[in-house]
């Protein structure tokens, strides 16, 4: 847990626009997205991103930090993992 913990901390460490925070904090809503609907929610936040910086961190997320499920199905959702909404929620809301 200590691992994935500084895995997040670096991550965000690196955010210089506040957007891969914001990532995180739809993910903790707890619902499971197409990578199409998280960039409609950061474009409707004033985020400039395309969709293909969203697959981008969502892949980043789920290979290097390892907190992100994905669900099959028409189009795959993702979704933060139960065992670490705890600990990504500790982290995130540390420094808001």
């Amino acid at each position: 847990m200590k691992e994935v913990a500084e895995r997040i901390k670096a991550y965000l460490e690196k955010d210089k626009t506040g957007i891969r925070r914001e990532l995180l904090l739809i993910l903790l809503e707890g619902g499971k997205y197409t990578t199409s609907e998280i960039y409609e929610i950061l474009k409707g936040k004033g985020y400039g991103v395309n969709q293909k910086g969203v697959s981008a961190m969502i892949g980043i997320i789920g290979s290097r930090i390892g907190i992100i499920k994905s669900e099959a199905g028409d189009k795959k959702r993702y979704y933060l993992k139960k065992e670490y909404l705890q600990l990504v929620r500790e982290i995130v809301e540390a420094d808001l």
